[in-house]
């Protein structure tokens, strides 16, 4: 892999599922949240039947998406955990009539193997794994036999935390890497998200907002889910989750300017935007420099 260690814009390909590939780095993309459930934090029942869900992807994508991340299960804390059925049932038939629909990717958010297998088989492209492969490790085994992409993220839950946010994440992730490859996942398949919010209080994001381009050092791209988080409220006072997406805006611009090449967002449009003026700022940074080295 082309590693962008220190160099988060340099053009890499990010192999996915059905052999399918999505050049990260030099234009920042947009993976919409697409929540199949009665109790996510910010939008839980709104798209929780299959045509809901279908309706709001398609939209997400006219909007700008590049991926569609569907969900069967919230990750909200002290959220109550559904069966492997149920969340199959929710997800399975979104995802069937999503890959006959667009041509956008499709990822499912789970930590669950057999779930990841069902829905590879329907049609998805990407696995997002909330517990880094090291909840399930054998939904590893899933994305290397099916080719998929795979989002693999930090978590704290369940766990002692070592005091330096950042040597925590390599502490985690490092973990996370050694299952994947043990698993024989290709090094170009690979997405790491710190997972804001997840085990992580106010300071702690924070923190890891300011500090986020010391994760470069581990070699991977960089997928950021900032969207409507806790912290956003916390700092801007906003206490309602669907009124946080100017400050979720703010984080993507930060982000992308300190080299996140995926952004994990609920309103499609207004992060978008932002993310087109953040690489509008890079773009020119860039033919700055080509001007000058050209002297």
């Amino acid at each position: 892999m082309t590693s962008p260690r220190n160099r988060p814009w340099r053009p890499v390909a990010w192999r996915v599922g059905r052999g399918r590939s999505l050049e990260l780095g030099p234009k920042g993309h947009l993976m919409a949240i697409v929540n199949v459930t009665p109790d996510s934090f910010s939008d839980g029942g709104r798209h929780a039947n299959r045509d809901s869900a279908v309706a709001h992807a398609l939209a997400c994508v006219r909007d700008g998406a590049a991926i569609l991340d569907i969900g069967g299960e919230s990750t909200r804390p002290g959220a109550v955990e559904v069966t492997p059925a149920e969340e199959q049932d929710r997800v399975l038939p979104v995802i069937e009539r999503l890959a006959a629909e667009t041509d956008a990717l499709i990822s499912i958010d789970t930590y669950r193997a057999e779930t990841a297998r069902l829905a590879m088989a329907a049609g998805a492209h990407i696995v997002n794994d909330v517990h880094g492969l090291q909840r399930e490790p054998e939904i590893a085994g899933v994305a290397a036999r099916t080719g998929a992409g795979v989002c693999i993220m930090h978590t704290g839950r369940g766990r002692e935390q070592l005091a330096d946010r950042i040597v925590d994440q390599e502490y985690f992730l490092s973990e996370s890497l050694r299952i994947a490859r043990a698993a024989g996942i290709d090094e170009e398949a690979i997405v790491l998200d710190p997972g804001f919010g997840f085990a992580k209080d106010r300071d702690d994001d924070l923190e890891l907002l300011a500090r986020f381009s010391e994760l470069h050092r581990l070699g991977f791209p960089l997928l950021a889910g900032t969207s409507r988080k806790r912290f956003i409220g916390a700092v801007t006072g906003r206490e309602k989750a669907d009124e946080r997406d100017v400050g979720t805006a703010a984080t993507t611009v930060m982000l992308r300017l300190a080299g996140a090449a995926i952004f994990r967002v609920h309103n499609v449009a207004a992060n978008r935007d932002a993310l087109m003026m953040a690489d509008a700022v890079l773009a020119a940074d860039a033919a700055r420099e080509q001007r000058e080295n050209a002297r």
